[in-house]
């Protein structure tokens, strides 16, 4: 078999990656558990010629990955779907884990995905952050938002991805969608280059280096919406995260900054159900008054506990989301607890 025919039955199956890896059989994840396509071991040949095939599909040159060992890249199997490609090499040979992507772009109604969520489409300025671990959706909750504003706001969006994932139509927005290393040359080149495109939204795929995070207040601060990701959990982790990646002569007046272009801190993780798959929970920080005085005198860490006692502002914690999820019978008593932040007030809850 090619490698198209096991893509197909990878986006057949509904799963949610393809692991390409020498020594192992071709595997696929669906609802967090890795199933093997066939029972037949692959080997480094194998892998190579699997490799070589992703690369014909995707006419795209191999050399970035003999040169480094890493590549990252997206395409498109028309009426297929478009996949998303970390190619690397391991113990000598090389391997690929490739993320499906679907064409049409989901709903987030069907996804699990909060309207208060949703509704930070409707902000004018300021810096948006969605946040969670590898893989927890992160991305699709942004093209969601995206998506939003682009059906409903006369508005020049720029995304600025690596790789682009979600393709989006011109609606009633103008979208300009910029994919690191084939568009331009890095997030900050990038960035800065985006400051001069007249944007009312920018989208930066992920807030990486200083430079970056810089960059994006300062975008944040003249008047634009970013919507960007981190790797953390919380609104306080993440708060505390960007703090610093500053020196620490520059975090005083960062937090200052980051108290007046901050608008929300959105956390998400995916959890096993009940019936085998998974289901979304969600957090969401508002940048209040309250909260905004908190970043400013260093008290970041009573952010959690604001979160708690918050409801009536719009605000909601991970473990109310999963309490609400396990009422409602979709997640066990147990997968609440360990995905929660405050394991003990939960268990008191449930």
């Amino acid at each position: 078999m090619d490698i198209k025919e096991f893509l197909e039955q990878t986006t057949q199956a509904g799963a949610s990656d393809l692991f390409i890896v020498a020594g192992r059989p071709l595997s696929y994840k669906k609802d967090g558990k890795v199933i093997q396509l066939d029972g037949e071991r692959v080997m480094p040949g194998k892998c190579e010629e699997l490799v070589t095939e992703i690369y014909a599909l995707a006419n795209r040159d191999i050399r970035q990955l003999e040169e480094t060992g890493d590549d990252d890249f997206s395409f498109a199997i028309p009426g297929l779907s478009r996949f998303r490609v970390s190619t690397y090499r391991q113990r000598g040979s090389l391997s690929a884990v490739i993320r499906v992507i679907t064409f049409d772009l989901p709903d987030p109604a069907q996804m699990g995905i909060p309207g208060q969520v949703i509704g930070l489409s409707e902000l004018k300025k300021g810096l948006v952050l969605v946040t969670g671990p590898a893989g927890s959706g992160k991305s699709t909750t942004l093209a969601c938002i995206i998506d939003q504003i682009n059906r409903t706001q006369e508005k020049h969006i720029i995304t600025l991805e690596d790789p682009l994932e979600y393709l989006h139509r011109h609606q009633k927005s103008i979208i300009s969608q910029r994919e690191i290393n084939s568009d331009t040359a890095s997030y900050v080149v990038a960035l800065r280059a985006a400051l001069r495109q007249s944007p009312d939204v920018i989208l930066l795929g992920e807030m990486r280096d200083f430079e970056t995070i810089s960059i994006a207040m300062t975008a944040a601060e003249t008047g634009h919406l970013v919507l960007s990701t981190l790797h953390t959990l919380g609104a306080a982790n993440t708060i505390d995260r960007i703090i610093d990646v500053f020196p620490p002569n520059q975090q005083r007046q960062i937090a200052i900054q980051l108290a007046s272009v901050l608008q929300a801190v959105v956390s998400q993780q995916l959890v096993p159900t009940v019936s085998g798959g998974v289901a979304p929970a969600f957090e969401l920080m508002t940048a209040t008054t309250a909260v905004r005085n908190m970043i400013r005198e260093n008290k970041i860490h009573q952010i959690d506990g604001l979160i708690y006692s918050s409801s009536a502002s719009g605000m909601f914690s991970m473990d109310s989301s999963l309490q609400s999820l396990c009422k409602a019978g979709r997640i066990s008593r147990e997968q609440a607890l360990a995905h929660s932040s405050n394991p003990d007030m939960l268990a008191r809850k449930l």
